[in-house]
């Protein structure tokens, strides 16, 4: 009896501990922006910038190869994000640029590893749209995958294994000023995709999207 009642006490704060953590989110528009979308029809996505940090780094980490994994989710929350919107298609006012073909122009243009360095509306204009999606995510490992895992088995349910922020913004194509941004922090867990990340986010995220009908 002991052993159910603790297992129902841990449950009920990892709920109340998830919900509190999830409820912070901001949300910022610009006096322009309905203004500005009436004219905008075709969006593209670029590579998020992605930031991985470790409350304790693992044995062996490598600098390098965590660079690697930063640069390859930021390219997968951007796909991730296109597949969303794309199923989602009817429900917004706006078109999405295929991401490989934004990924292609900015490869071609040579502002792929140079993001930061060029203005949004000198991207825009290399990618031949009306406006810009962009932002940031960062995720800090708190929990050991063993630990996660056997708080997996006992729960019967992904564990909080980290802390993620998600910051998604708007720019306009003509001169590059930011529109809309919207910021959430997250919990993350060891069954986590990028997939999920952004699914979840992006249904939170609907609420107050500027395209959506």
């Amino acid at each position: 009896m002991k052993k159910i009642l603790l297992l129902a006490v841990i449950c009920f704060t990892t709920l109340c501990s998830y919900a509190q953590f999830e409820s912070s989110k901001q949300v910022y528009e610009s006096p322009k922006l309905k203004e500005a979308i009436r004219t905008h029809k075709l969006v593209a996505i670029l590579p998020f910038n992605v930031k991985i940090s470790y409350k304790r780094p693992p044995k062996n980490f490598d600098a390098a190869a965590n660079r690697q994994q930063e640069i390859q989710m930021g390219k997968n929350i951007q796909g991730s994000m296109y597949t969303y919107l794309l199923r989602k298609a009817d429900n917004y006012t706006v078109s999405f640029q295929d991401v490989e073909k934004t990924n292609v122009l900015l490869n071609k243009a040579k502002f792929t590893d140079s993001l930061e360095m060029h203005t949004k509306d000198e991207i825009a204009k290399v990618l031949g749209v009306d406006a810009v999606i962009y932002g940031n995510y960062d995720q800090e490992t708190t929990k050991s995958e063993a630990g996660a895992i056997v708080t997996t088995a006992l729960l019967g349910f992904g564990s909080k294994t980290g802390e993620g922020g998600i910051t998604m913004q708007i720019s306009n194509g003509a001169d590059g000023e930011m529109l809309w941004r919207y910021t959430k922090r997250m919990n993350e867990n060891l069954l986590s995709s990028t997939d999920d990340v952004v699914e979840r986010q992006m249904r939170k995220i609907s609420r107050n999207f500027p395209y959506s009908k």
